[in-house]
């Protein structure tokens, strides 16, 4: 297939991690200008808004971590606190279905995985692009020494 992507490619949803990222870094600006304001606050408390607001931010960058990333050896699915490899064989369908809030990988082990660096939240069309992309290379590289499903 020629309009396949070149390997490797990332897929993540682009918009919603700058409004993610920039979401933490005005709430950690914020709240830490109002603990440096606050003149009746002592060292104590001023540390703990700028601490708190920290928090929050670390919270928004890893709601923002998610990708999928694919390459020769097969695809890597980074979620918010998970990783995990697979080879291409192990993937037998991409979907995304619908009203689905991501992409979900049917496995050759009976298990769905999903996949949250594709989400059609913010940006729709760039998700179903992104997930027929990664079909059109499950399809292409994952139909080698692929074992029948054992019912």
């Amino acid at each position: 297939m020629s309009d396949l992507p070149v390997l490797p490619v990332t897929f993540r949803p682009g918009r919603t991690r700058a409004v993610l990222h920039t979401a933490g870094v005005a709430i950690f600006v914020v709240i830490t200008a109002v603990a440096m304001l606050l003149e009746t606050l002592g060292p104590g408390e001023r540390a703990s808004f700028v601490f708190t607001g920290a928090l929050l931010w670390g919270v928004l960058f890893l709601l923002a971590r998610p990708k999928v990333v694919a390459e020769e050896s097969g695809v890597t699915v980074v979620n918010i606190a998970s990783r995990r490899h697979l080879d291409w064989a192990e993937i037998l369908q991409v979907n995304l279905r619908p009203g689905d809030p991501w992409v979900f990988l049917d496995l050759s082990d009976g298990t769905s995985l999903p996949a949250l660096g594709i989400q059609p939240g913010i940006s729709k069309q760039h998700a179903i692009r992104d997930a027929r992309a990664l079909r059109a290379l499950v399809e292409a590289r994952g139909t080698s020494d692929r074992e029948p499903r054992q019912g």
